[in-house]
C-alpha cells in the first residue's frame, strides 16, 4: 500500500501578488504586444499565456524557441482591457470597472475565456443594456429589419416599445412587432396573439390616423394580434379628441413619430 504524500498549501495572497507583479513587467518577458489605437507596448510571458489560453497558444506557437523580439500587434483591443485580460490569466482574478467592462467582455469572447466572459456579462449588464438601447433608439428602422430583432425575447422587447426615443413611426413599429410575434409563434407553436400578449400593450395605436387604424382593425380580424379592447381604446382617443380620455391608451409621440392631424389633440406630445 502506497502512503499518499502530504499536500502542502501555501498562502494564496502572496502567490497571487507575486504573479500580478509580472503583468506588463519586462522582467524575463519573452513576448511584446502593441495594443489598441494608442499602440501601447505591453510585456508578457509566453509560456504562461500559452498554457492559460488556447488563443495565445495558437498566436504565439507551441515551439519553445528563443524570445520573441518583434511585437505582436493587437490593434482592436484597448490597452486597459488587454491588461485586465492579462491580469486574469496571470492571477485567475481581475478587478473590473464599469467604464471598460464592455471592452473586457469583447476581448474575453475573442480569446475564448469563458469564465471571464460570464463575469463580465454579469457585471456589465447595465452599461451593455444602456448602450444597446441607445444604439437601437438611434438606428431603429435598420434594427427592426434584422434577424436579431425577430429573435428578441419578450423581456428584451418591452423596454424598446416603452421608449419615447425610438426613431421610427408607430405604423412601422406595429408591423415589426407583428413580424416578431409571427416568428415567435412559429418557433413556439403558439398563436400569434398569445406570443404578442406580453408586449402588444406598449404599441401606441392612438398615434395612428383613422384610416390606418381601420386598416389595422381589418388586418387584426384576419390574423388576431392586438386585443380588440386595445383598438377600441385607440378609437376613443379619436372620438373624444383627447388622449387621456381612454384610460390605458399610450399617446406619447416618439422621436420618430410622423405628424398626423389628430396629434394636436393628444396629451404630452414628444
Amino acid at each position: 500500500m502506497v502512503t499518499p504524500g502530504l499536500v502542502v498549501q501555501g498562502q494564496a495572497a502572496p502567490f497571487s501578488t507575486a504573479l500580478r507583479s509580472l503583468v506588463n513587467n519586462p522582467w524575463y518577458s519573452d513576448v511584446r504586444f502593441v495594443v489598441g489605437q494608442e499602440q501601447q507596448e505591453v510585456f508578457a510571458h509566453r509560456c504562461l499565456l500559452a498554457c492559460r489560453c488556447k488563443f495565445f497558444q495558437r498566436l504565439l506557437g507551441t515551439e519553445p524557441g528563443p524570445g520573441v523580439t518583434s511585437p505582436v500587434v493587437l490593434s482592436t483591443v484597448p490597452a486597459e482591457a488587454f491588461l485586465a485580460v492579462l491580469e486574469f490569466l496571470y492571477t485567475n482574478s481581475v478587478k473590473l470597472h464599469r467604464h471598460s467592462v464592455l471592452e473586457v467582455l469583447t476581448a474575453a469572447v475573442e480569446y475564448g475565456l469563458e469564465e471571464l466572459r460570464e463575469v463580465a456579462v454579469t457585471f456589465g449588464l447595465g452599461p451593455l443594456q444602456e448602450q444597446c438601447m441607445a444604439f437601437i433608439e438611434t438606428h431603429c428602422q435598420e434594427a427592426l429589419r434584422t434577424r436579431g430583432f425577430l429573435e428578441l425575447s419578450a423581456a428584451a422587447l418591452l423596454p424598446l416599445l416603452r421608449s419615447d426615443k425610438l426613431c421610427v413611426d408607430e405604423a412601422e413599429l406595429v408591423q415589426a412587432a407583428r413580424s416578431w410575434a409571427r416568428v415567435g409563434a412559429a418557433v413556439l407553436e403558439r398563436p400569434v396573439a398569445e406570443v404578442a400578449a406580453p408586449v402588444v400593450r406598449e404599441l401606441r395605436l392612438a398615434l395612428l390616423a383613422p384610416t390606418e387604424l381601420s386598416a389595422l382593425e381589418e388586418q387584426n380580424r384576419q390574423e388576431p394580434f392586438i386585443p380588440v379592447e386595445q383598438i377600441v381604446e385607440a378609437w376613443k382617443c379619436h372620438a373624444l379628441r383627447r388622449g387621456a380620455a381612454a384610460r390605458g391608451a399610450p399617446c406619447h409621440r416618439r422621436r420618430g413619430t410622423l405628424p398626423r392631424d389628430h396629434h394636436c389633440f393628444l396629451d404630452h406630445p414628444f
